[in-house]
């Protein structure tokens, strides 16, 4: 898969935030213009393979990682960082 050119500093971020258990795949969109394929690809293609395997384990069973699974919507923690 062909991922956009990005600096280290937003590559840093998208990480940050794939990480993050409340941010979902639409926020990073949102932000970033990557869809959730291009952030397992770019995951895949900055970690390392263990580390790769447990951030992807560790999102399968998050519903909060996308918007249509979420049990809320209002209240969610929002860094000062992150757009939307």
């Amino acid at each position: 898969m062909k991922l956009p050119n990005l600096s280290s500093e937003t590559i840093d971020r998208i990480i940050e935030m794939a990480w993050e258990d409340r941010t979902s795949f639409d926020a990073i969109e949102a932000q970033f213009g990557l869809l959730e394929k291009e952030v397992i690809a770019l995951m895949r293609r900055e970690m390392k393979e263990s580390s790769f395997r447990m951030w992807r384990e560790r999102v399968t069973k998050r519903n909060t990682k996308h918007l249509s699974k979420r049990e809320f919507i209002a209240g969610r923690f929002k860094s000062h960082n992150q757009k939307t």
